[in-house]
């Protein structure tokens, strides 16, 4: 099929595991961001530190789905919303998670800002789906209160964007030159010297002196 010439399914399938992991490690980052340095995680309010988990999730997205040659250019806009989806999916599952386990304490329901330190043995099922209902609000709420996750998953599909973008080129420029003859399709002519006949004249067949010529007609 043309796609699988293509590398289409391939950078489709590679793209979303992925996006997958990427989603999982971005929930994971989510979830144990109070192990980091407090000059880490307080340097510009956070936004430094979310960018390039943005990037990263873009980079991991790019790379799964660059790892097949693709050279189907469907494949590029898929890849951008692969990255944005699994920069939602990744802070979804860590707030989550986070706040399930937070709900566990106070009685008035999640306080966000102040989130306990959550431990392995807090990722559970029930956490999860304890804290879903809320976690959605970093998107639903309006944009004034938003903006920054809003930022986090444009930037992570553009620059998908752009990476995959630049691999599917590069892929198609290095076929082109593939499969392009090395000559350009003419025999070369052949060498003749000045003023000499394109066809040699014909050899006359040599005649013995003694033969008998034919007579002359009238």
């Amino acid at each position: 099929m043309s796609h699988n010439r293509s590398g289409l399914l391939t950078g489709l399938a590679l793209g979303l595991i992925a996006a997958l992991v990427a989603a999982a490690a971005l929930g994971a980052a989510v979830l144990f961001q109070n192990r980091l340095p407090t000059g880490v995680t307080a340097f510009g309010n956070g936004h430094p530190l979310s960018l390039v988990s943005s990037l990263l999730v873009a980079l991991l997205v790019a790379l799964g789905a660059g790892a097949a040659r693709p050279r189907a250019l469907t494949l590029i806009p898929v890849s951008a919303l692969y990255a944005g989806a699994a920069m939602a999916a990744g802070q979804v599952l860590g707030s989550s998670i986070m706040i399930g386990a937070s709900l566990r304490t106070p009685p008035d329901g999640p306080d966000p800002a102040a989130l306990p330190d959550v431990t392995v043995s807090d990722i559970t099922w029930d956490n999860f789906t304890a804290g879903l209902p809320y976690a959605p609000n970093l998107y639903r709420d309006p944009i004034a209160e938003t903006w920054a996750a809003w930022l986090y998953l444009a930037v992570a599909a553009l620059a998908a964007l752009l990476l995959v973008t630049l691999r599917v080129l590069g892929v198609r420029r290095a076929h082109r030159r593939g499969t392009e003859p090395e000559g350009d399709g003419r025999e070369e002519a052949e060498y003749r010297a000045p003023f000499e006949p394109a066809q040699p004249p014909t050899q006359q067949p040599t005649t013995d002196l003694f033969a008998p010529r034919k007579p002359a007609r009238d």
